[in-house]
């Protein structure tokens, strides 16, 4: 049986690992409540965009698997188009502790990425072109990618979030030239 603070050290420790790693990671609230930048696979229509991919670790990790949901819009049959929810067995039903962060963002979303499964869909939209339109499916993740997973996306987005705020004083022209 294992104690909280083995909990607790195993978090901190996979968190650390995943900072140290390729990954660039914002955290929010603490080492539970995080942002990884997390870029397309090569060889896939997914190529060249990049996501911000938010992660909540349960009290109970890496007994319980972690919650991940694409905060910018992708387009995938396994991932829901308004929530960014992720529908992945691996993270969903058969987590163990013998997993760790670095294997959802070198693994396990790569392998969703350029393997969808359009048998279970979160996206039916997406699972019908998947099937039956390829050309058209591949069109439309360019699209989003365009549209929605570019650095100037990123930029646009932080722009307007930093313009919301009351903290932030950038104008339009320091946004346009502000650097993720």
């Amino acid at each position: 049986m294992s104690s909280p603070s083995a909990g607790k050290k195993r978090m901190d420790t996979d968190v650390v690992k995943l900072i140290e790693s390729k990954h660039e990671v914002t955290i929010l609230g603490g080492l539970n409540e995080f942002i990884v930048k997390f870029f397309g696979p090569s060889g896939t229509p997914y190529e060249g965009g990049v996501w911000k991919v938010r992660v909540d670790l349960p009290d109970k990790y890496p007994f319980k698997s972690p919650s991940i949901g694409f905060m910018n819009k992708i387009f995938h049959p396994n991932i829901d188009e308004a929530s960014g929810t992720v529908c992945l067995d691996v993270i969903n039903q058969a987590w163990t502790a013998l997993y760790d962060l670095s294997n959802i963002f070198e693994s396990f979303l790569p392998q969703l990425l350029a393997y969808p499964n359009p048998t279970d869909p979160l996206n039916g939209d997406a699972a019908a072109l998947y099937l039956h339109q390829p050309e058209e499916f591949k069109a439309r993740v360019a699209d989003y990618v365009r549209k929605y997973a570019t650095e100037e996306a990123f930029r646009n987005e932080n722009c307007s979030e930093s313009s919301e705020s009351d903290m932030s004083d950038l104008s339009e022209d320091e946004c346009q030239d502000m650097e993720l």
